[in-house]
């Protein structure tokens, strides 16, 4: 009795076991069937660049700067902050020029009368033309000072010299603001460029193309230049001439001072290239997944090139043309280990 009730305890867990097999089989079989994109390596036509380091500036960008002396009392603006021409971004204390504006103006006042005076005068022959002339000039000389005093009263009402972004603010709150001063920093986002140095060696056949593409490392973004100057002097130091890339209006993620990368185009060669996404980096490993016939992939040790005009890779060694490479290394990873498991 007993041997028949092990003998059923062996059969029901080998039973137990089998399905367990089955299920992982048929788990398997789906995660494979779901397995990540691939992508089948073709040489193509690429475009051969010369890369050159760079930094974003905007094309319209402001410092507005202190115009008189005083203390900073009303503070409008922050840095990040988006403002409209006009807007109030500062006012400094105003209440010297306010007093010295309403005594210029009382001057004006005076002499205009006087000199209305004289013009009557001297229609009746009481005075001379000597006299009416002096009363002339003194009041516009009045009228002068007046105008004068109110442009400086005006000055201490800081605004927006242009719709923007405050790029920074160099003044805080009670500080004391003096002729020349640094207050606030504004640049238009619409229309930004990157600035790249070039080799004078490389001028001629950076011309003949006059096209580039600009590669963000931070943000993994490619833009096109849409436009490119090249200016007409070169540095006598280093022997390099400036290049002027602008970039279309309102790019997310760029803000000026940023580093960029250009990449000039200097002709074109038919290479054999993977998307980025498709790289594994281990520490001084570079490898891809590779999928076979049977839709299996192993991992496949490769050395790269430099990245081509439309962001993506060379490949140097390790692949050939018409291989799949998986497009998602970590999914790709985590099916050999579940393959190997079942196993």
């Amino acid at each position: 009795m007993k041997t028949t009730t092990s003998s059923l305890f062996v059969t029901a867990q080998r039973t137990i076991l089998r399905a367990v097999g089955i299920l992982a089989a048929a788990f398997l079989s789906t995660a494979f069937a779901q397995s990540p994109a691939t992508v089948t390596l073709q040489p193509r036509e690429v475009d051969l660049t010369y890369p050159a380091e760079a930094v974003v500036e905007a094309v319209r960008q402001a410092t507005v700067a202190a115009q008189v002396q005083g203390r900073v009392v009303d503070v409008r603006a922050d840095a990040g902050q988006r403002v409209n021409k006009g807007d109030l971004l500062m006012r400094i204390d105003a209440r010297e020029f306010a007093e010295n504006a309403a005594a210029a103006e009382a001057q004006s006042i005076q002499a205009k009368a006087n000199y209305e005076r004289m013009k009557n005068l001297y229609a009746q022959k009481f005075v001379s033309s000597a006299a009416l002339d002096k009363a002339e000039a003194d009041f516009k000389s009045a009228q002068a000072a007046a105008g004068a005093s109110g442009a400086n009263y005006s000055h201490a009402t800081i605004t927006a010299p242009m719709s923007g972004i405050v790029a920074q603010r160099q003044t805080e709150l009670g500080e004391m603001a003096t002729p020349g001063k640094a207050l606030v920093t504004i640049y238009d986002p619409r229309g930004l460029r990157v600035l790249a140095s070039i080799p004078q060696y490389k001028l001629a056949e950076i011309r003949k193309g006059l096209k580039a593409r600009l590669e963000f490392p931070e943000s993994g973004q490619w833009i096109d230049a849409v436009r490119i100057e090249i200016l007409p002097t070169a540095d006598a130091r280093s022997h390099t001439v400036t290049a002027r890339l602008y970039l279309p209006d309102n790019v997310q993620g760029v803000i000026p001072g940023m580093a960029a990368r250009a990449h000039f185009v200097i002709g074109t060669a038919s290479k054999l290239t993977v998307p980025p996404a498709a790289v594994l980096r281990r520490g001084e490993v570079t490898a891809v997944y590779v999928v076979d016939a049977q839709n299996q992939p192993r991992l496949r040790q490769i050395r790269l090139g430099e990245t081509v005009g439309d962001g993506q890779v060379e490949i140097l060694a390790g692949l050939s043309g018409g291989e799949r490479v998986s497009l998602d290394p970590v999914k790709a990873g985590i099916q050999l280990k579940q393959s190997a498991v079942a196993k």
